[in-house]
């Protein structure tokens, strides 16, 4: 039985855990997760500590609050914001002011409240900065699934956890050794996921991540990648190059009713999943 993020992040691993997991090398005293994300990783690894890294400011800050918290602490937050605004799948008027008040304040409830109501759970901002989700009318609300996985998670945050929110690439690995070990799962090049439509990840990105893992490799750290190199007909040359140079693992991924795979349209055309590593 794997744990599920609270949250549902496009591209989240969960459904792969069961093949990545036995890949991971054993007994990590530190794991990097450095494009976190939802946290299905961290969360369902066994490491001395874990270290867990995402740009995403507003979900890192969720993080940080929910592990001072207990569960049933964190689910009466919610549901005090879900009372005081009406949430529900039909509010609409609820939704779009809890919206407007969580980019005027910021915190970490009505973050996790308003992500919950919006449209497919998606999280996404705007060049301001600004939550602009529509409303996720007659599917999206706090239901009883979410209560639970936000309970258990939040009672499993322990003092093993580290939350940053920096760029990759200002990430400190200084302290890593040979039984630590990166993970990464950074947007997908080739793919048009709401995390890189407007140019959230660019072939820069993708050769200075790559550059950096060839670092840690030279250093004797262990590193694990997950990527795709086909999708939708396009192909990822860059990767498909550069992992010549390490193992890799083709993995069996069904991605049809992901909202990139939606975006890309050609449905026929053969997804594949890969997890790139050096040991």
């Amino acid at each position: 039985m794997y744990l599920k993020s609270p949250l549902n992040y496009t591209g989240g691993k969960h459904r792969l855990l069961k093949q990545l997991l036995p890949l991971f090398p054993q007994d990590i005293d530190i794991l990097v997760d450095l494009f976190a994300g939802g946290l299905d990783i961290a969360f369902n690894t066994k490491a001395e500590r874990k270290l867990c890294n995402d740009k995403e400011t507003s979900v890192i800050d969720l993080y940080k609050n929910l592990q001072k918290l207990t569960g049933e602490e964190a689910h009466e937050a919610i549901m005090c914001v879900v009372e005081s605004y009406g949430l529900s799948k039909t509010n609409a008027e609820g939704y779009k002011q809890l919206r407007e008040d969580y980019n005027r304040l910021k915190s970490w409830d009505l973050f996790y409240a308003v992500v919950t109501h919006a449209f497919s759970y998606q999280i996404r901002f705007n060049k301001s900065g600004e939550f602009n989700m529509p409303f996720g009318k007659d599917r999206s609300w706090y239901n009883p699934a979410l209560q639970k996985r936000l309970v258990e998670f939040t009672d499993g945050l322990d003092n093993s956890y580290t939350f940053t929110d920096l760029d990759f690439r200002e990430f400190d690995f200084s302290k890593l050794t040979a039984d630590s070990f990166v993970y990464c799962d950074p947007p997908y090049l080739i793919t048009t996921a709401a995390y890189n439509e407007k140019g959230g990840w660019t072939e820069e990105d993708e050769c200075d991540l790559l550059s950096l893992l060839d670092e840690l490799n030279s250093r004797g750290v262990k590193f694990g990648l997950s990527n795709v190199t086909e999708i939708g007909g396009r192909s990822n040359e860059i990767l498909k190059e550069w992992s010549k140079k390490y193992t890799v693992h083709t993995l069996k991924a069904d991605y049809s009713n992901c909202s990139y795979q939606k975006k890309d349209h050609n449905k026929k055309a053969v997804t594949k999943e890969v997890f790139i590593t050096n040991y």
